[in-house]
């Protein structure tokens, strides 16, 4: 076994000055009348480990209410937007609105917009 070895474990009078200068600096501050120093310094080192959580769960609650995916109303591509956003379909290329849940054309004012229906061919031998 290796005797050197207890020299690595002991602690000098310099490591644990080192270790107490905090403590010691914090308890001065309470004797004196500043202990609301040191509680804001707490506070503030709080406020800044809440802060980024607060702010994460807040991004992930808007964008649960502002997130869309629906499809297409041109190609039936389906995709993800902005609630109120105006963009093109990433398929298609057809300008679009999301608007209460949905994906809707842009169009002109004045223009009509229409579905086509394909209607089946009947025979004449058939009837």
């Amino acid at each position: 076994m290796n005797q050197d070895s207890f020299k690595n474990f002991q602690i000098g009078f310099s490591e644990i000055s080192r270790l107490l200068l905090p403590f010691l600096i914090i308890w001065l501050l309470g004797t004196i009348g500043l202990g609301w120093l040191v509680k804001s310094f707490f506070i503030l080192v709080g406020l800044l480990l809440i802060t980024p959580v607060i702010a994460f769960l807040g991004f992930r609650w808007w964008l649960k209410r502002n997130l869309i995916q629906a499809h297409c109303p041109v190609c039936d591509y389906e995709f993800v937007s902005l609630n109120q956003t105006e963009f093109r379909c990433p398929n298609c290329s057809e300008p679009l609105k999301a608007e209460n849940g949905d994906f809707n054309r842009l169009t002109p004012p004045g223009t009509i917009d229409i579905s086509a229906v394909e209607v089946p061919a009947q025979r004449l031998e058939d009837s």
